[in-house]
């Protein structure tokens, strides 16, 4: 069932046999895994069932490292997590993204492809992608279009599977209706308490912004809150462990990452429509079920020692012709509506996160009588596009492309997630970001952008500008942001002195808790994350299920 802790009907202390914190991809993989199961699961959810900027105020934080970060702006607070905002866009990784890579300090994961890949199967049940076939670090379907052809030791295309569903909203329902289950939402994790020797968790403190306070018991506990707030979690349930839960060693918190993205460059040509239109993610009711990218292959990652990547190619538009603009505009006026506190929460963390450059913004027009007039003398432009449609032609050329370059973080313990001393609504210590990239990354996005650019100009007999951030040799900023993909911060390994949870992601020293979600990854690829953090949930439910079944026994 589903319970709002806010209301005068909440339960006091809750006993359940697992509690889970967190209600994004990771926590309702694992409810789900338990529904008409004997165990008794109780799922803690700090947001409500839609965005609430109360909810979402305790995400803020501070930035410090040399690469701003806007932590309160990079996650959603709400029951579905920050997967409300995704793309659907869904990638498994490759054996090559989980070996030790000898110029990638740090790498290497304490499994592998093969342990991961009946998992991955069951997450393209979990995530609703049909029957579409995938292989390491792609899926295979037939694309809407033809791509272009690369040498395969230097560029390859992968496809993604689109995942239609939102999670909150598929999986609401039969959580609510499951007998086992128990939903709080508003519920906010305060601090693990810990046993004396720090060993076992012996009970959640919860509490509300309407000041409700509680404790959940349970036999087993999982932190699946986000890859920077799972850090923040374990550093504050420091009453008993001043260090913080699983930090022994000082590694909470650290080797944070991204996907960054940035603009690596323009290409100039006659016909940019043969380098843009293979790679667009067509939308719509027939719609492909999955959408091409261009990565860097294996080969050219080792022969010339960087970290994994893709580029896209993004059509920049030329001028709009008057009967578009006025068809556009009347468009803007039909689309403004009242909209609710979730919906302008939605639109400004998406605006925040957005990763692909920005179209021209049509303005609602002032005179609708004026627009109507432009859409009569441009009805020759609206026919026209109708037929560039029909032919499967853009309906405005373009006059160049810009390629946005998205790339592997390398693993950095200086890129970290500390405590400030400011508090949030609740007086629990906010987050200190400190973002750090290493001269690895740099070579990166110098190295593969002459190599995206020089190889997509080929292609279509254009001439590509190297960005001015990366043509500048004196090691300027680097013009990037965040994907809103956080990586790294409470690391798999097999060494307690390199990483926080063990290869069945159970924090080390401790024999009751777990962590799900893209904080475990030693190192994250260029892929999204997302169908690789509902992998490793369902990995981790079998492992809980074992544990508490056999505590029945």
């Amino acid at each position: 069932m589903i319970i709002d802790y806010l209301s005068e009907a909440h339960p006091a202390d809750v006993e359940a046999d697992l509690c889970i914190v967190g209600a994004g991809a990771a926590g309702i993989a694992i409810a789900h895994s338990f529904i008409g199961t004997s165990v008794r699961v109780c799922l803690l959810e700090s947001g409500g069932l839609s965005g609430e900027q109360r909810s979402q105020a305790l995400y803020e934080g501070s930035s410090t490292g040399p690469v701003e970060f806007d932590p309160g702006n990079s996650r959603m607070r709400v029951f579905g997590g920050s997967c409300n905002l995704w793309g659907g866009g869904c990638i498994p990784l490759s054996s090559d993204d989980l070996k030790q890579r000898d110029w990638v300090p740090h790498s290497g994961w304490p499994i592998d492809y093969e342990e991961l890949e009946p998992y991955y199967a069951r997450a393209r049940s979990f995530c609703q992608l049909g029957d579409i076939g995938f292989t390491e670090g792609t899926f295979t379907a037939p694309t809407a279009r033809p791509l272009l052809s690369f040498d395969d030791d230097k560029l390859v295309n992968q496809l993604f599977a689109r995942c239609g569903i939102l999670f909150g909203e598929a999986y609401r329902d039969i959580l609510d209706r499951a007998p086992n289950i128990t939903v709080l939402l508003h519920a906010n994790l305060l601090e693990l308490m810990p046993s004396p020797d720090g060993a076992h968790v012996q009970e959640a403190l919860i509490g509300s912004l309407g000041g409700q306070r509680s404790a959940v018991r349970a036999r087993q506990y999982v932190l699946a809150s986000g890859g920077i707030e799972n850090a923040r979690l374990l550093l504050l349930s420091n009453s008993v462990v001043p260090e913080g839960l699983g930090n022994q060693h000082d590694v909470v918190g650290r080797y944070f990452m991204d996907h960054p993205s940035g603009i690596i460059g323009t290409l100039s040509t006659d016909d940019p429509e043969r380098v843009t239109r293979p790679y667009e993610r067509l939308r719509g009711k027939n719609a492909p079920q999955s959408f091409p990218e261009i990565a860097l292959s294996p080969d050219y990652q080792r022969s010339q020692r960087v970290l994994n990547g893709r580029v896209h190619p993004f059509g920049v538009e030329g001028p709009l012709p008057r009967g578009i603009r006025a068809l556009r505009e009347l468009r803007t006026i039909m689309r403004k509506t009242v909209q609710d506190e979730n919906a302008l929460l939605e639109a400004r963390l998406s605006e925040a996160l957005r990763n692909a450059p920005a179209g021209e913004l049509i303005a609602a027009p002032n005179s609708l009588g004026l627009t109507a007039l432009k859409l009569g003398l441009g009805v020759g432009d609206i026919a026209k596009a109708l037929v560039y449609k029909l032919t499967d032609r853009p309906t405005v050329s373009n006059s160049h492309v810009e390629l946005v370059g998205y790339f592997e973080q390398a693993p950095n313990p200086e890129s970290r997630i500390t405590l400030s001393d400011d508090t949030d609504a609740l007086g629990q210590r906010k987050v200190q970001v400190d973002w750090r990239l290493t001269p690895l990354d740099h070579h990166t996005y110098r190295t593969t952008a002459t190599l995206f650019g020089s190889e997509l100009a080929r292609s279509c007999n254009g001439r590509f500008e190297l960005a001015d951030w990366l043509a500048d040799e004196d090691g300027s900023k680097p013009e990037i942001h965040g994907t809103a993909h956080h990586i790294g911060t409470t690391r798999m390994s097999d060494d307690p002195s390199m990483g926080v949870v063990d290869r069945d992601c159970r924090v080390h020293g401790m024999d009751n808790l777990h962590i799900a979600g893209s904080s475990v990854f030693p190192t994250g690829g260029w892929a999204f994350p997302t169908f690789t953090i509902v992998a490793l949930s369902l990995r981790l439910a079998d492992e809980l299920r074992a544990l508490l079944i056999a505590g029945f026994i």
